[in-house]
């Protein structure tokens, strides 16, 4: 009987298995074995498949309501294919919000430095902030974080771990470095750098995506040119005019 009851047990395991196994195919994973694992690409794919799952979620749901089993189920992935790649959901956002960013950042072909003027640097800079700062996904971010940020500190935290802010003040106060505040004046230290970078980020960005999340009228087009070569000329009297 024990010889009975043990076979039995091994035939189910063993239907649950191939079960498992046709499940995983059927899914576009890999099974272990004879198949290998899987290539970079489809390592790659998979993971985009999880994160553009995870966005989709994350930014119609809120963050409360999305679960790793219903973005598992979306991008039709196992939990332990998911679990293999982000250890939890503020692993995942993080994850989600570097994907939104970086698809939002230029092509590294775009000039922007090479024999330009700290204006018409600061200047590009600006549009191209308020590109991505005002891309539909990125106002669904914010949206979020604003709704669901006090209930869930979390995801305010992996937002701006991921969110790129301090990869701009880095960029832009580098460039403040680079080129001084003209002939005569003393060199700008790391510090002060980082501050004035910090501020022409809240001059080019709080008004403009204030008014996209309806708290005023959206800029067009036009008036976003004007309002950030405006910016950049308001800040560059401050900055240069302190000697």
């Amino acid at each position: 009987m024990k010889e009975r009851a043990a076979a039995d047990s091994t035939a189910k395991h063993d239907g649950r298995s191939r079960a498992d196994a046709r499940s995983g195919r059927a899914r576009g994973e890999r099974t272990p074995g004879r198949a290998g694992r899987p290539s970079r690409e489809e390592a790659g794919q998979l993971q985009i498949r999880i994160l553009d799952a995870a966005t989709e979620l994350l930014l119609t749901e809120g963050y409360g309501d999305t679960s790793i089993e219903a973005v598992a189920r979306r991008a039709r992935v196992s939990k332990r294919t998911f679990y293999h790649r982000f250890s939890d959901k503020p692993a995942l956002t993080r994850a989600v919000v570097s994907h939104l960013i970086d698809g939002l950042r230029p092509p590294p072909e775009v000039p922007l430095i090479e024999g330009q003027s700290l204006e018409e640097i600061l200047t590009r800079l600006a549009s191209l902030i308020l590109h991505a700062a005002l891309s539909p996904r990125l106002l669904q971010l914010q949206r979020l974080i604003v709704a669901e940020s006090e209930r869930f500190p979390e995801l305010a935290a992996a937002v701006a771990k991921a969110g790129g802010r301090q990869e701009a003040v880095a960029l832009i106060g580098g460039v403040l470095r680079r080129h001084g505040r003209g002939a005569g004046a003393a060199a700008i230290s790391e510090a002060e750098a980082a501050f004035a970078a910090e501020q022409f980020l809240q001059m080019v960005v709080s008004v403009p995506q204030l008014r996209a999340l309806g708290l005023g009228k959206p800029l067009a087009r036009a008036e976003l040119d004007a309002w950030g070569r405006n910016t950049v000329g308001l800040f560059l009297d401050g900055f240069r005019g302190r000697r």
